[in-house]
């Protein structure tokens, strides 16, 4: 195990130095030519406007293995928009849960309790961890990320998920859709953004509704006003049309013919078999770095949760006098050298790095990356102490 013995500065760097969790990078083959077949300038009503929404919805089911029976749709405000048109939509129906381990959980419960003012039973676990699924009351609906985004931690299965639960599972599953298995008969409501693990541009949402979720908006009326932008129903009945390609509001065509190239890249790949791989490929290369170093830890305590997608970092080393200064220093260096580009830990976060694993990036920039944070750890070490 290397303790703290002084790293060289590494001869090579990255050749795509982007690890943001959000836009993440694009696929490596594109370029923007990519777009030159973008219906820019015309009707996203069109026949060739609609058709190029109705593809990408196909694809986007065929390739998560969404069932027959579920409606896939684009929606607007990225994935934020698509729970919250869930949530505002949906609850107040029967009595809801709310589980949060990180921000963006945290946010959901505003949300719903300080917004739509539900008496919700709400449960919390700290950064790092999950709260215990095994005591949530299912019967009740359930709001919940799959993937923690700012933690790093994901549930590892949906088996806990009873298939006879009498609640809808509301899931936000942005950090999870194309690169984490999703148990679809476990979930009514699933949304994400394609700017995570496609490497899409953002402000467009997907939400994925269950014949369970479908059925509650046909047979209930929330007591709140909805605004337009959220509205899934019209007269007691779902707008199909948003799930064929009639989007509530105008999209970006061109965002749009980007994410459909993201698909075809899968496509070509291999799917999302492929998808999966490259996430668990470069997540383990950055889990055995750290196991490698006493001076660096997952943030998530237990390895069956750690996200191999959002891979969040903690600086153990008991010489760092001031751990969120320390962690800033070590992503600066690391972007002032061009060895990567946005890894701080998000800013409700425990101080730490927090680097994107998911199917866009490549193995050989996590390898060649990983050197420069070996070295950025350590000058930053030697810096202190001469600062001391």
């Amino acid at each position: 195990m290397s303790t703290t013995q002084p790293a060289q500065r590494p001869d090579s760097k990255p050749s795509n130095p982007k690890f943001s969790s959000g836009p993440c990078t694009k696929p490596p083959t594109w370029t923007p030519d990519a777009l030159r077949q973008a219906p820019l300038g015309r009707s996203h009503r069109a026949a060739v406007g609609k058709g190029l929404l109705q593809s990408v919805i196909g694809m986007t089911g065929r390739m998560l293995g969404v069932p027959e029976d579920y409606k896939v749709g684009i929606v607007p405000a990225s994935d934020t928009g698509a729970v919250e048109m869930a949530m505002w939509s949906m609850l107040g129906a029967r009595p809801c849960t709310m589980l949060a381990w990180e921000s963006f959980g945290a946010g959901w419960v505003t949300d719903v309790v300080k917004q739509l003012k539900l008496d919700a039973m709400v449960t919390t676990a700290e950064y790092g961890e999950l709260p215990d699924l095994g005591t949530v009351d299912w019967n009740t609906d359930v709001v919940f990320t799959w993937n923690g985004t700012t933690s790093g931690v994901r549930v590892p299965s949906g088996d806990v998920i009873p298939a006879d639960r009498a609640g809808l599972t509301i899931c936000d599953a942005t950090s999870a859709a194309f690169a984490q298995d999703l148990p679809w008969d476990k979930l009514d409501v699933v949304t994400f953004s394609w700017q995570k693990v496609m490497g899409g541009e953002g402000a467009h949402g997907v939400l994925i509704l269950s014949p369970r979720a479908v059925e509650r908006l046909e047979s209930y009326t929330p007591a709140w006003p909805l605004p337009k932008i959220f509205r899934l129903t019209k007269g007691g009945k779902l707008i199909d049309g948003i799930f064929e390609g009639a989007t509530i509001n105008t999209p970006s065509m061109l965002c749009v013919e980007d994410y459909h190239f993201a698909l075809e890249w899968a496509e070509s790949l291999g799917g999302l078999p492929a998808l999966h791989a490259r996430a668990d490929a470069n997540a383990q290369a950055v889990w055995d770095f750290c196991d490698a170093r006493n001076w660096i830890e997952n943030l998530a305590v237990d390895p069956a949760t750690r996200s191999n997608t959002s891979v969040c970092l903690k600086f153990t080393d008991p010489r760092i006098q001031d751990g969120a200064a320390f962690a800033k220093a070590v992503a600066k260096r690391l972007m002032t050298e061009h060895a990567a580009f946005d890894v701080g830990s998000y800013r409700d976060a425990p101080p730490g790095l927090r680097i994107w694993c998911g199917a866009t990036v490549e193995l050989s920039d996590i390898e060649a990356m990983l050197p420069w944070l070996d070295w950025a750890f350590h000058a930053e070490i030697d810096a202190q102490a001469v600062a001391a």
